[in-house]
């Protein structure tokens, strides 16, 4: 498979991690919208939330302990974040693995 989080949760890839679990890891994004820009994705490979199944409920479950994991490790877990999922192409998806966006650091608009 040539998906570059598989290649991360396998590291043959390099990243900065900031949170790992059995279930999943998170890193700093590469594309830094706000101070506060981190990924969290599954290490089984889902293509995005259309694919999550129902025995993949464990996972979900730990995706949102893991974002609140790395949102007390970062900071904002106090002042407030945005978690954003980006699902196929008018939805901007660029890698298709799914992974949550933590951006936070300062005050947030709606920019659409």
């Amino acid at each position: 498979m040539d998906c570059i989080f598989c290649k991360i949760v396998n590291r043959e890839a390099p990243a900065d991690i900031i949170y790992e679990d059995e279930q999943v890891i998170s890193f700093y994004g590469l594309h830094f919208s706000a101070p506060v820009h981190a990924l969290v994705i599954p290490k089984k490979h889902i293509m995005n939330v259309m694919d999550i199944q129902e025995d993949d409920e464990r996972i979900v479950y730990k995706i949102h302990q893991g974002i609140q994991e790395v949102a007390k490790i970062l900071g904002v877990e106090n002042d407030g974040f945005r978690v954003i999922t980006n699902t196929g192409q008018h939805g901007q998806q660029e890698i298709n693995h799914l992974h949550y966006h933590i951006i936070g650091g300062r005050q947030l608009k709606w920019d659409m």
